[in-house]
């Protein structure tokens, strides 16, 4: 007989599932929409990548102690470390555009006789 999964781990999956229901309907939304939807969820502290980004914080906190016990090799808790790194400057770097999509999405859909002029893809960040 099988074992039902902890709570905790229900609640990861029911999150990873809704997370692909969101990418669906993002794909499928008008563009004010899915700027809506993109700025709420790069909002660094009530946003889902403000949450993943503190989700594996605190697995890093958690890695570092079970690797300090010897249960887990050091290699994990030094990848958890540098994920949470990257995923907070990719956070702050995110946020900077998150005004951004908001105005976008608060325009009223116009249709407008001209296209707007296309933007250059490659921009230099700033350091």
């Amino acid at each position: 007989m099988s074992h039902p999964a902890p709570y905790p781990v229900r609640l990861a999956d029911e999150i990873t599932r809704q997370l692909g229901q969101l990418a669906d309907h993002l794909s499928q939304l008008p563009p004010p929409q899915a700027a809506q939807v993109i700025a709420r969820v790069l909002d660094p502290g009530a946003g889902v990548l403000g949450g993943v980004a503190h989700l594996v914080a605190t697995g890093s906190v958690f890695a570092k102690d079970q690797a300090e016990r010897g249960a887990l090799p050091a290699e994990v808790w030094l990848a958890l470390g540098r994920a949470s790194n990257e995923l907070h400057d990719i956070t702050l770097d995110l946020d900077e555009h998150k005004d951004t999509l908001k105005h976008v999405g608060t325009q009223p859909a116009t249709t407008a006789a001209k296209p707007p002029a296309p933007a250059p893809l490659v921009v230099r960040r700033r350091r």
